[in-house]
């Protein structure tokens, strides 16, 4: 099969042909039908994750159709239209059997701890835990835009958040994640505060639902203009980029009792990020992180998307093809144009 690879860390990756996936006794091959780029494939070209061994192909959130299938799987037959969270889990850890396959103890992951989407063929073990049905009338796009950036939003906004109408709901970073997040934050009736460093974003925030805008770039205190709109603070706020500054500005933007997310990947040099203990301490904040979302939890999520409370077609950007995610790759942490970059392999 054709793959895009890369051999060394930040070295270009090339179009190679590669050995067919083959499905283990408990898992399938998916044919990719589309495939999203995401800056956490980036932090893994970089080097920043210890699981990646080279050579190696990236991609984590992808749609496709199920071509091969191991002996031991029960519930799946070629032909069926499938996508999967980009944590797959093995279903019979502890912490599996507690509800939260998202953190698994046995956890891994395409694109990172296996090879990814950024192919024609994905395989995945463990299929029974792993694998969700996808309707007829979702698009394998609109499919491949929920895997990561759009699932972990959701469960960040309605599991970690618990977010309800009348809240002041702020999020810093207007990329796929924070996108997402603003689509779900405003169908749950919050008021929504978009921050970000570029106009062109904050007007696509305003059409996701954003009730307001913040251009970091030209503001001098960001957490103070929030506490001022809001008389007080946001109830909940998301870091969805993961950075120094949004991780700090969306703890110092709560009013007391608020909740910070932090769901944009802290890694490299910026895993530690100061956060304003006192304010922690003094407004008995609470702060939560979101890695991803359980297979389980896909059902409600399609609910509302089939009844047309969510629409994650609309956050969908360009599609490329493998050949251009050479160059798209690297240069993610640009943060170049809006909403979701698909590749279609």
């Amino acid at each position: 099969m054709r793959a895009l690879v890369y051999e060394q860390f930040q070295a270009p990756p090339s179009i190679q042909k590669v050995q067919d996936p083959t499905p283990s006794s408990d898992g399938v091959v998916i044919e990719v039908k589309a495939t999203g780029l995401c800056r956490s494939d980036w932090h893994g070209w970089m080097g920043h994750d210890d699981d990646i061994v080279l050579p190696h192909v990236p991609g984590h959130e992808f749609a496709g159709v199920i071509s091969a299938v191991g002996k031991e799987v029960k519930n799946w037959k070629i032909g069926d239209r499938v996508t999967v969270p980009f944590v797959c889990a093995c279903g019979t850890c502890p912490t599996c059997a507690s509800g939260n396959q998202q953190v698994c103890d046995a956890q891994f992951q395409p694109g990172f701890t296996h090879w990814g989407s950024f192919a024609e063929f994905v395989a995945i073990d463990r299929a029974e835990t792993n694998l969700i049905q996808l309707p007829e009338s979702i698009s394998f796009e609109t499919a491949a835009s929920l895997g990561c950036r759009f699932a972990t939003s959701f469960r960040a906004v309605v599991d970690q958040g618990k977010v309800s109408g009348g809240q002041w709901v702020a999020v810093h970073g207007c990329g796929g994640v924070g996108l997402s997040a603003i689509m779900i934050a405003n169908a749950l009736g919050a008021q929504v505060i978009a921050v970000d460093i570029s106009e062109e974003k904050l007007q696509m925030a305003k059409s996701m639902g954003a009730s307001y805008k913040i251009n970091a770039r030209t503001t001098g205190d960001v957490a103070a203009t929030i506490r001022e709109l809001t008389k007080g603070g946001a109830h909940v706020s998301l870091d969805a980029l993961g950075s120094l500054e949004t991780c700090f500005n969306s703890v110092a933007c709560l009013r007391k009792r608020g909740k910070h997310i932090q769901v944009g990947l802290m890694l490299d040099k910026e895993k530690n990020a100061p956060v304003p203990m006192n304010m922690v301490l003094s407004k008995e904040l609470e702060l939560y992180g979101s890695h991803g979302m359980q297979a389980w939890r896909y059902e409600e999520m399609l609910r509302m998307i089939l009844s047309g409370k969510l629409q994650p077609e609309k956050l969908l950007g360009r599609q490329i093809s493998l050949e251009e995610a050479i160059l798209a790759l690297p240069s993610m942490n640009q943060f170049e144009g809006e909403g979701i970059t698909l590749i279609k392999p």
